[in-house]
């Protein structure tokens, strides 16, 4: 038996402050991490994968609808939740990192997911593939994408260019870039340094990595599924079912 790769972390930040605009009208009475696909919410279906992984801790912050959300994830034993409180302010994926981090919630390396994935591994998990990949000296910020055949639901023309050596660049204007970006990521901690103040996405901490060359993408070996609006369940759970 091959032996398992070390994970470069045991802690995973999951992403689950958003209002879920693209899900309307499913997000009106309850945020889009309880959004069941298969019978499973969706940050289960995350959640689940983490503890599968071997990955103890989950810090998850909190802002639309979060009382039931909190409710609905203090019943689970594992990972370990942390909630990363947003009730005040909603920060994006950006500011929700800093928020975290700046409470001592997150260790020097961890990883970072978005709460509506749903993926399907291949040789090995995304975890293992992300660790694999992991060289610290080089990288502030590993990004797991796909290609474009093995990405279901996806409409879009891709996100991002590798070049041999895995930097990333952005897909240029009028073109289709072949990578797209699954949600799920390797961090260090220097990616949030000298961070805005308040709300921002994480694109302004990539593009100051991608400016530095520290900014690299790690090519998913399975499938990935977008579920970002109601018309994507029903694809979703028929792949899901064939497996």
């Amino acid at each position: 038996m091959t032996a398992r790769v070390p994970l470069a972390s045991d802690t995973a930040m999951v992403l689950a402050a958003g209002i879920g605009k693209r899900m309307r009208p499913l997000t009106a009475l309850r945020p889009k991490p309880m959004v069941k696909v298969a019978g499973k919410t969706l940050i289960d279906h995350a959640l689940d994968r983490l503890k599968d992984a071997g990955i103890a801790r989950a810090v998850v912050n909190v802002h639309y609808l979060a009382d039931p959300l909190q409710a609905h994830l203090s019943h689970r034993k594992a990972p370990q939740i942390v909630i990363s409180d947003e009730r005040d302010a909603l920060l994006e994926t950006g500011g929700g990192m800093v928020r975290a981090d700046r409470a001592g919630l997150l260790p020097e390396t961890f990883f970072a997911l978005n709460s509506d994935n749903i993926w399907l591994d291949g040789p090995c998990n995304v975890f293992d593939e992300l660790s694999l990949a992991w060289d610290d000296g080089r990288m502030d910020a590993l990004l797991l994408l796909v290609r474009h055949p093995d990405a279901y639901n996806y409409q879009g023309q891709g996100d991002f260019h590798l070049d041999p050596i895995g930097r990333i660049s952005r897909r240029r204007h009028g073109r289709v870039a072949p990578y797209i970006y699954t949600g799920i990521q390797l961090l260090s901690r220097r990616l949030l340094r000298d961070a805005p103040e308040g709300s921002f996405s994480t694109n302004i901490l990539w593009n100051r990595a991608m400016e530095e060359g520290r900014l690299f993408g790690a090519v998913h070996t399975g499938k990935w599924i977008e579920v970002g609006e109601p018309g994507h369940i029903a694809p979703a759970e028929a792949l899901l079912s064939r497996i």
